[in-house]
Parts: structure tokens; C-alpha cells; sequence
């Protein structure tokens, strides 16, 4: 329970003392220095989610770092175990990425004034207009360069079974025509979910899978078997690692 508390207060305590970081972030995108402002946004973020890991004592194996490619911007498909994802993604992807993230985190103080900096879009499930023109947003976020990550169960799994993948969330690929790269993590719902929401040490297993692109050869593929394709190969990668670790 102490670390939890304590994990709170550091998560609050650093926004705050970020402050400052997030004026200049302000600053840099009002003057047009644009790979400044990317270099800066991906520094702080990174190295606030490394911290928040550090806090909680959470340990990530990162596996299959070579098939990030190296000049070209994806859309990043993850399965969703637990709320640790996001900071695992943010401090072991080595690069900026965006989110698309549910319109109630806007109500969480500071935290969207980063996300918008990261290019993240907020999408109102309730309503189907609004969550058309987030997608919109997000192919052009896309188009023009940069990294969106999507959870396509839209829930955290807690541990158990990979949910369907919604298929509208891979309209993002086939608008944009971006590579799609899978990401299988496994282990984050036993920092927080499997302890009734109290923060214990974890051992988190990342593993990054080649880029997919048979939708950019099959522009018109069907979408539902594109997010199939896709939650196959983050299966197999998860069944992979716990075979490894023992069932971590």
C-alpha cells in the first residue's frame, strides 16, 4: 500500500515539477522549431513513464527491438493487459509516440497539455460522429509522420484472453496507408489489475514484431481480416513468452 501512495504522489509531484518543461514544449511549437520541440516532447515523456516504472518496480524485457524500423512512422497495435502499458510503451519504444485515448482523460489535470504536444487524439465512444472525425484526425496524425498507437480490444484484458480486435481502429492504416507494428506485451496487468489495483513489482515482457503491410498491397482488403492478421501474430508472440518466463 506505501508504494502505491507513494506512486501517486511521484506520478502528480512530477507533473508539476515538469511544469516548466511543458511552457518551453509551448514555446518550441509556437516558433515553428519543429524537431526541437519532437526531441523535447519524446525526452520528457520517456524519461517521466521510465520513472514511473522505477517507482513501482517494474522490470521490462524488451525482445525484437530490431524490427522498429529505423525512418518511417507506424501505427502501433498493442494488445491492453493493464494501465502499466502505457508507460512501458512510452519509455522502451525509443521514439515519440501519440495515443488515441478516451475523452474522459481531458478531466485529468496537466496530463492532456503532454498528449496534445504528443499528437495523441481523444475519442468520445458515445458518439459516432465524433469518433469518425478521431479516426479522421488520426490518419492525418499519420500522414504526416507521426507514431499512433491504438489498444483495438478498447479494454484491458486484466491478464486473461486477447479480446476481439475492433476493426474500425485499422481504418487508421488503411487511410493513411501506414505500416501497422504489433506489439505483444505481457505482464503489466500483475503491477496493478491482478492486485486489486494496488501497485506491486512486475516483470514485463515486450516484444516488437515485424511491421505489417499487406494492406498496402491489398488496399482493399477487408478490414476485419487485417485486425486479424494482426491479433494473430500478437497471440502467438504472447503465447511465446510465456512459454519462456514459465507463464510470467
Amino acid at each position: 500500500m506505501l508504494r502505491t501512495i507513494f506512486w501517486f504522489i511521484y506520478f502528480f509531484s512530477y507533473l508539476v515539477w515538469a511544469m516548466p518543461s511543458l511552457w518551453k514544449a509551448d514555446r518550441l511549437k509556437k516558433q515553428g522549431k519543429t524537431e526541437e520541440h519532437e526531441r523535447h516532447v519524446e525526452k520528457i515523456t520517456s524519461d517521466w513513464a521510465a520513472a514511473l516504472l522505477k517507482v513501482a518496480g517494474v522490470k521490462v524485457h524488451v525482445h525484437g527491438k530490431e524490427n522498429l524500423p529505423d525512418q518511417e512512422n507506424c501505427l502501433i497495435v498493442s494488445n491492453h493487459q493493464g494501465n502499466f502499458d502505457i508507460p512501458v510503451l512510452l519509455a522502451n519504444l525509443e521514439r515519440k509516440i501519440g495515443f488515441i485515448s478516451k475523452v474522459e482523460v481531458k478531466k485529468i489535470p496537466i496530463i492532456p497539455g503532454w498528449m496534445e504536444h504528443m499528437h495523441c487524439i481523444f475519442m468520445d465512444r458515445k458518439n459516432r460522429r465524433q469518433s469518425i472525425k478521431a479516426i479522421l484526425d488520426g490518419a492525418r496524425n499519420l500522414e504526416e509522420g507521426h507514431n499512433i498507437v491504438i489498444f483495438p480490444e478498447g479494454t484491458r484484458s486484466k491478464g486473461g484472453p486477447v479480446g476481439m480486435f475492433k476493426k474500425g481502429s485499422f481504418k487508421l492504416a488503411s487511410k493513411s496507408g501506414a505500416a501497422i507494428l504489433p506489439i505483444a506485451i505481457n505482464g503489466s496487468y500483475k503491477a496493478m489489475e491482478s492486485n486489486k489495483n494496488i501497485i506491486r513489482p512486475a516483470e514485463v515482457h515486450l516484444t516488437i514484431l515485424p511491421p505489417v503491410r499487406i494492406h498496402q498491397q491489398y488496399p482493399g482488403m477487408e478490414l476485419e481480416q487485417l485486425a486479424d492478421i494482426v491479433k494473430g501474430q500478437i497471440e502467438e508472440a504472447l503465447a511465446g513468452t510465456q512459454k519462456k518466463a514459465g507463464k510470467i
